[in-house]
Protein backbone atom coordinates (compact mmCIF):
# COMPACT_ATOMS: atom_id res chain seq x y z
CA UNK A 1 0.00 0.00 0.00
CA UNK A 2 2.79 2.39 0.91
CA UNK A 3 4.53 1.60 -2.35
CA UNK A 4 1.46 2.52 -4.43
CA UNK A 5 1.08 5.83 -2.62
CA UNK A 6 4.80 6.60 -2.89
CA UNK A 7 4.78 5.83 -6.63
CA UNK A 8 1.75 8.09 -7.09
CA UNK A 9 3.56 10.94 -5.32
CA UNK A 10 6.65 10.39 -7.46
CA UNK A 11 4.47 10.48 -10.59
CA UNK A 12 2.85 13.72 -9.44
CA UNK A 13 6.26 15.33 -8.83
CA UNK A 14 7.58 14.14 -12.21
CA UNK A 15 4.53 15.58 -13.99
CA UNK A 16 5.07 18.88 -12.18
CA UNK A 17 8.71 19.01 -13.32
CA UNK A 18 7.65 18.13 -16.87
CA UNK A 19 5.26 21.09 -16.83
CA UNK A 20 7.97 23.40 -15.53
CA UNK A 21 10.41 22.25 -18.19
CA UNK A 22 7.79 22.72 -20.90
CA UNK A 23 7.05 26.21 -19.61
CA UNK A 24 10.71 27.17 -19.82
CA UNK A 25 11.50 25.51 -23.17
CA UNK A 26 8.41 26.08 -25.34
CA UNK A 27 8.30 29.10 -27.61
CA UNK A 28 12.03 29.76 -27.64
CA UNK A 29 13.93 30.77 -30.74
CA UNK A 30 10.77 31.51 -32.69
CA UNK A 31 9.41 27.99 -32.34
CA UNK A 32 5.65 27.71 -31.89
CA UNK A 33 4.35 26.95 -28.44
CA UNK A 34 3.03 23.45 -27.84
CA UNK A 35 0.50 22.06 -25.39
CA UNK A 36 3.09 20.09 -23.42
CA UNK A 37 2.64 22.15 -20.26
CA UNK A 38 -1.13 21.80 -20.44
CA UNK A 39 -0.89 18.04 -20.84
CA UNK A 40 1.65 17.70 -18.01
CA UNK A 41 -0.50 19.73 -15.61
CA UNK A 42 -3.60 17.78 -16.62
CA UNK A 43 -1.70 14.57 -15.90
CA UNK A 44 -0.67 15.91 -12.50
CA UNK A 45 -4.24 16.83 -11.59
CA UNK A 46 -5.49 13.45 -12.81
CA UNK A 47 -2.89 11.60 -10.74
CA UNK A 48 -3.74 13.69 -7.67
CA UNK A 49 -7.46 12.99 -7.99
CA UNK A 50 -6.80 9.29 -8.63
CA UNK A 51 -4.59 9.11 -5.52
CA UNK A 52 -7.25 10.81 -3.41
CA UNK A 53 -9.96 8.43 -4.65
CA UNK A 54 -7.66 5.44 -4.13
CA UNK A 55 -7.01 6.46 -0.52
CA UNK A 56 -10.73 6.88 0.14
CA UNK A 57 -11.56 3.48 -1.39
CA UNK A 58 -8.71 1.79 0.48
CA UNK A 59 -10.01 3.24 3.75
CA UNK A 60 -13.58 2.12 3.05
CA UNK A 61 -12.41 -1.41 2.17
CA UNK A 62 -10.30 -1.60 5.33
CA UNK A 63 -6.94 -1.82 3.55
CA UNK A 64 -5.63 1.16 5.53
CA UNK A 65 -6.44 2.35 9.04
CA UNK A 66 -6.13 5.86 10.44
CA UNK A 67 -3.34 6.33 12.97
CA UNK A 68 -2.02 9.19 14.99
CA UNK A 69 -3.13 11.03 18.08
CA UNK A 70 -6.33 9.87 19.75
CA UNK A 71 -9.30 12.25 19.53
CA UNK A 72 -10.10 11.99 23.25
CA UNK A 73 -8.13 10.70 26.20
Amino acid sequence: MKLVIALAFVGIIIALFMAGRAMLKDGRDGAPKSNRMLHALALRVGLSVALFVFILVAYKLGWIQPTGLPVSR
